[in-house]
């Protein structure tokens, strides 16, 4: 077994390249195992970024994705079952989670018109403002992510990786 001193940690290119040949050494396809091993090291370094810019935006990972539904749905009003469905999460969280934002004033709730047992959510300015902020803050870590690709290979990664996505629902997993 080796061991890594913390003053020799590797980079994250070495690393990857040790992930594929643990996984490629195990059985995988070599080149599944370096798109999906890079695809996932990029996905948890976005995220470690994400935890922490979402902390000096007063947010948890919960509050952001309720506002990032919201922001989705554009003018159209979802319920907090809806919000409860898109954030994995029971629907007694999302009450307590709607509770604390409204409090904040980042979205509103108001009767359904059609329907007086449902309640409607939206975003406020507030709420939409804060969405605009975390991601143009993101938009810079994401570019500095993306600075080693010219402009006409972020489309080309972009068009390939659409090309899995479309795939995405025939994969019974």
């Amino acid at each position: 077994m080796r061991f890594m001193s913390a003053k020799r940690r590797q980079t994250a290119q070495q690393e990857h390249a040790s992930d594929v040949a643990t996984y490629v050494a195990a059985g995988g396809e070599e080149s599944v195992q370096r798109v999906i091993t890079a695809v996932y090291a990029v996905t948890k370094k976005l995220d470690q970024w994400y935890v922490r810019q979402f902390a000096d935006l007063d947010l948890t990972q919960g509050e952001w994705s309720v506002l990032a539904a919201l922001a989705r749905a554009g003018d159209t009003c979802l319920t907090p079952s809806q919000l409860a469905d898109l954030s994995n999460v029971a629907p007694s969280s999302m009450t307590h989670r709607l509770d604390k934002m409204a409090g904040r004033g980042l979205l509103q709730r108001r009767p359904d018109p059609t329907n007086r047992t449902r309640t409607l959510v939206s975003l406020t300015t507030e709420g939409w403002a804060l969405f605009s902020a975390a991601v143009r803050e993101s938009n810079v870590v994401e570019s500095d992510t993306l600075r080693g690709l010219s402009s006409s290979e972020r489309h080309e990664l972009a068009r390939l990786l659409e090309i899995v996505i479309d795939g995405l629902d025939d994969v019974d997993a």
